[in-house]
């Protein structure tokens, strides 16, 4: 049974020089980047955060999927890691709970330069690689907009029932509900700012978890609902532009019918092969979401999608993460 891991290059920069945070593990004696095995029932990007923060006593937000790594454990079972671009604050560092312990005996902060050396594996300098890569090309310092679907909700048969009903006050199936609850770690590990959603119920019932753990305002536009797409596409562009504009990590909840207009707004921000793999997000299944990482906003410059990763809130992880990046 393969073995599921998670964990980040957790960077930095200091007057304009990069710094990236490697750990020792005194004993295994070997350096690598901060990671851990995946919990029972636990998502794998909930598992970067934790193994992050209890191996580093950093607490950080992922950016951009940057590799997977496969390998052989010494019992010859296989084992997949993830790992993904996250930039430490000023703030987070001075928060560090860090403690030398008989797990991780030390976390220092080199130029890549030197880690690429000091680095015991090979995979872990081929994930170092594709990092510095993107940080000369300048995509590393994004913001993320998530694109969801809602979670599944009672059906339409079910809920007319032969008579005619407000298909806005479509509740959430019991399922759908657990979805939502689910979703809380998975976008808490975006550091999602703002939670922008239709004004249907089964909408803002799955986003309201996250919302009301993070204490954060859900704002409701008529203009992402089914309806409201329907009578006029261009409005809903305009809510995404809004969005776009904005800057700050958001999640945009909307329905299946609504997708395609939500995307194809996205899709004009990346290249070609981002944005296929963003028009592929029109199929999301309740409670998915794809996650577009945008260079962060610059007055006067247009911003531009770095990487596209799709998610699901469900365990197994071994199907949670499609991602590409710029």
């Amino acid at each position: 049974m393969t073995i599921f891991a998670a964990g980040a290059v957790l960077w930095r920069e200091v007057e304009g020089k990069l710094s990236v945070a490697v750990i020792h593990r005194s004993r295994h004696n070997d350096w690598s980047w901060p990671k851990g095995k995946v919990d029972p029932g636990e998502s794998l990007l909930e598992t970067a955060v934790r193994e992050i923060k209890e191996e580093t006593g950093l607490s950080v937000k992922l950016g951009q999927h940057l590799k997977v790594v496969n390998y052989t454990v010494p019992s010859g079972a296989p084992k997949e890691v993830h790992y993904w671009a996250a930039r430490v604050t000023d703030s987070a560092l001075a928060k560090s709970t860090f403690e030398p312990s008989e797990e991780v005996a030390k976390v220092d902060w080199m130029p890549p330069s030197e880690v690429m050396s000091l680095l015991t594996y090979q995979f872990d300098r081929d994930v170092l690689e594709v990092f510095l890569k993107q940080h000369e090309a300048g995509l590393l310092h994004t913001k993320p907009i998530l694109v969801l679907r809602h979670a599944k909700a009672t059906l339409r048969t079910d809920w007319y029932g032969g008579k005619p009903k407000d298909d806005g006050s479509r509740p959430l199936l019991p399922a759908g509900s657990e979805q939502a609850e689910k979703l809380i770690p998975a976008l808490a590990a975006f550091g999602i700012k703002r939670v922008i959603t239709s004004p249907w119920l089964r909408c803002v019932s799955t986003v309201a978890p996250y919302a009301n753990a993070r204490n954060l305002k859900i704002i409701e536009r008529s203009q992402l609902s089914e309806l409201g797409n329907k009578k006029g596409p261009k409005r809903t562009q305009n809510v995404v532009h809004d969005i776009i504009e904005d800057g700050r990590p958001s999640i945009i909840c909307s329905h299946r019918p609504a997708l395609p207009t939500i995307l194809n707004t996205l899709a004009e921000f990346a290249d070609e092969k981002l944005s296929k793999r963003i028009l592929n997000a029109r199929d999301l299944k309740p409670a998915e979401f794809v996650v577009i990482h945008m260079t962060k906003l610059v007055p006067g410059k247009k911003r531009k999608v770095v990487s596209v990763e799709r998610y699901t809130a469900q365990p197994p992880v071994d199907s949670t993460i499609e991602s590409a990046v710029a």
